[in-house]
């Protein structure tokens, strides 16, 4: 009887723990279809980071672009979604956290594309001071992302202005995966590096005031925008952060896994003038649209 007592236990012991699992991981999807060949030429064409990397590498990319889209959706609010764009918003998600094979976004289950900038009501239409360019959503709008679609196609289309948004707004993402958006991302940087993160980051301050600096001004609004900014700069222009600033380089190079140095991303520079028509084809001149992206990032 003790026997026959403690392989019904076992059993369910066994099953419970079996349901649990089956519960815990019913929701997150993973690929089971090859990568179509359409993406591949997509992200050689659009992304650079993509085009980089080895063969090994690339599949690897790929699973992840694959696991983002069957887990996290992509819509747009007045404003076709393509699938180019549903590519681009994936491969920003998956370019900061590409050295780290196990991470998972489980924290954003939809990213909204809207067509223009909007203001912090959400309104991309009308007279209000629409300035904000992507967003983290919380509380109400917790699990969801915001991001304008014709920045998010700036980042990628000009490939020499140290400026991605789409990256900047999932850098926030996984700074807040440790339960706050504080500049730190616990979960990314060893110990013995945050010390020398924060005296990094309070010494560029300075410089940045000083008018001394490279780095984009809205970095220094406070340590959750630099890490954000910095990242950008990490991602898209990494030998010249490493020329100008390499104890950052140096940690960035920890905090993300990443040598960005090793990779080799001819830039296409592109020269855009204040006042040349904008290159979303809005009709505005340049400053005027897109181009406030470079000037006042929200």
């Amino acid at each position: 009887m003790v026997i026959i007592a403690f392989i019904l236990i076992s059993l369910l012991i066994g099953f419970g723990w079996f349901s649990y699992n089956k519960a815990a991981h019913t929701k997150w999807q993973v690929p089971r279809e090859p990568f179509p060949e359409q993406w591949k030429s997509i992200l050689n064409q659009e992304v650079l980071f993509y085009s980089s990397l080895d063969e090994t590498e690339k599949q690897r990319f790929e699973i992840k672009i694959q696991e983002f889209l069957l887990n996290c959706r992509i819509t747009g609010v007045k404003t076709e979604v393509s699938l180019r764009d549903k590519l681009l918003v994936a491969s920003s998600a998956i370019i900061p956290i590409f050295g780290f094979d196990y991470w998972k976004y489980t924290t954003v289950h939809e990213v909204l594309l809207y067509p223009d900038m909007f203001d912090e009501n959400f309104q991309f239409e009308g007279d209000s001071d629409r300035r904000i360019l992507g967003m983290v959503g919380n509380q109400s709008m917790e699990g969801i992302m915001i991001l304008s679609k014709e920045t998010l196609n700036l980042g990628f289309k000009n490939e020499s202005d140290k400026q991605n948004t789409a990256i900047h707004e999932f850098v926030h993402l996984i700074d807040k995966s440790d339960g706050e958006i504080d500049g730190l991302p616990k979960v990314l940087m060893d110990k013995q590096y945050a010390l020398p993160w924060l005296e990094q980051i309070s010494k560029e301050t300075e410089r940045i005031y000083a008018e001394k600096s490279d780095i984009n001004p809205y970095g220094a609004t406070n340590r959750a925008e630099f890490l954000s900014v910095i990242s950008e700069y990490f991602f898209e222009r990494p030998k010249l952060l490493e020329e100008k600033h390499p104890e950052l380089y140096e940690l960035l190079e920890k905090i993300f896994n990443q040598k960005m140095t090793d990779r080799k991303l001819a830039k296409k520079r592109t020269q855009i003038g204040r006042n040349d028509p904008c290159v979303c084809d809005s009709g505005e001149k340049f400053k005027h649209c897109c181009g406030s992206s470079h000037y006042k990032k929200s």
